[in-house]
């Protein structure tokens, strides 16, 4: 069997669940599970989260896969409906939906049938989706006549910047957001796991995390557990060889690295092929037992090879852990010039996932 294996702790997921409700202030804690749950398995995530108040999803599939796991909680669509045949497939499951542009208003208000809950989207200056600020009055006063919309219309916006260390667009987002709102009846909705963490936002009556969940950090510079949060995935693999390479030969495609004397080079059961990212350079740490060693030359599909002269112990069948509680993946998202979310979302079907409690 193949050694590499994804070590997903459900303890570590429902505490990192707890701090958000701890910081929430009161707040509704919105588990957004999209993307396979950040890779980590979507009704895997959600049966250990019982006790969410709500779950986000991107996708009417993922809110078909809540459904059949038996989750009954809110279920909130977070990009919105496509089309209006996609309506009585939203009251059929009992999902909210975002609304965020002119076509939706007009398919609910053409719509029939079983009132749908709606959270009202508006663009506080992100750009992405959203109702302009000039038109959000309007377009909450249509979907309060419209027969298919039920009354308690939701309120939210979305943050851009919330992650960056003086985030200046964050209070000029909220302070735009909150007199477009002033007068308009209904729960908001405002912070995401940046703002969360970093108390950049007003927690409002929802909250809306995902990557807080996982024990992961988007702020330069900060891992989870500088905020008491504990990854939830460890990816780990074993070294399958141990090659002696001479001063002066170079290593793996490209021979992109030369070693600089003679070398004890392992081989990890692990590459792109896994998830593992194909564009961390030469350098980026992993652990050999518990030892930490810097990777050489280019990630391959299906491995990838290490510099053993921090563990010259290390021996055939020595596991190898490429990010988990003791190796943060953002440090590796670093390595990469990415973020620790497309890592973990990134891990590929082949490879085995184990759940442990603790």
């Amino acid at each position: 069997m193949r050694a590499t294996k994804a070590i997903i702790d459900l303890a570590a997921l429902r505490k990192n669940y707890a701090a958000a409700k701890q910081r929430a202030g009161g707040a509704k804690v919105m588990a957004v599970v999209k993307a396979n749950a950040y890779g980590h398995g979507l009704e895997r995530v959600g049966n250990a989260l019982a006790n969410a108040d709500a779950f986000g999803v991107a996708t009417l599939s993922d809110a078909h896969r809540l459904r059949s796991a038996g989750l009954s909680q809110r279920i909130v669509l977070l990009s919105g409906f496509d089309e209006a045949a996609d309506l009585p497939e939203l009251r059929a499951l009992g999902v909210d939906t975002v609304v965020h542009h002119e076509y939706q208003l007009r398919h609910l208000e053409q719509s029939s049938g079983e009132p749908i809950r709606v959270w009202l989207k508006i663009d506080s200056g992100m750009h992405r989706l959203g109702i302009p600020q000039d038109q959000a009055a309007a377009a909450y006063e249509r979907l309060s006549a419209a027969q298919s919309v039920a009354p308690d219309i939701v309120l939210m916006t979305h943050l851009a910047s919330a992650d960056e260390p003086s985030p200046a667009q964050t209070p000029a987002q909220q302070q735009k957001f909150e007199q477009v709102v002033s007068s308009l009846a209904g729960a908001r909705s405002v912070g995401n796991s940046p703002a969360v963490l970093n108390q950049t936002a007003t927690n409002a009556d929802w909250i809306r995390v995902g990557g807080l969940l996982y024990g992961l950090s988007t702020k330069p510079n900060t891992v989870g557990s500088n905020y008491g949060l504990t990854p939830v995935m460890t990816l780990q693999s074993k070294l399958i060889a141990i090659n002696a390479v001479a001063a002066g030969e170079r290593i793996g495609y490209g021979g992109s690295y030369c070693c600089q004397r003679d070398t004890r080079v392992g081989i990890a059961a692990i590459g792109y092929g896994d998830g593992y990212p194909r564009h961390a350079q030469s350098g980026t740490p992993v652990l050999v037992g518990q030892l930490q060693c810097p990777t050489v030359g280019r990630v391959s599909m299906d491995l990838l090879a290490i510099d053993l002269s921090q563990a010259p112990a290390a021996e055939v069948g020595d596991p190898v852990t490429l990010w988990g509680p003791e190796l943060p993946a953002e440090t590796i998202a670093e390595c990469a010039e990415t973020i620790a979310y497309e890592l973990t979302c990134g891990v590929t079907r082949r490879v085995l996932f184990v759940e442990r409690e603790g």
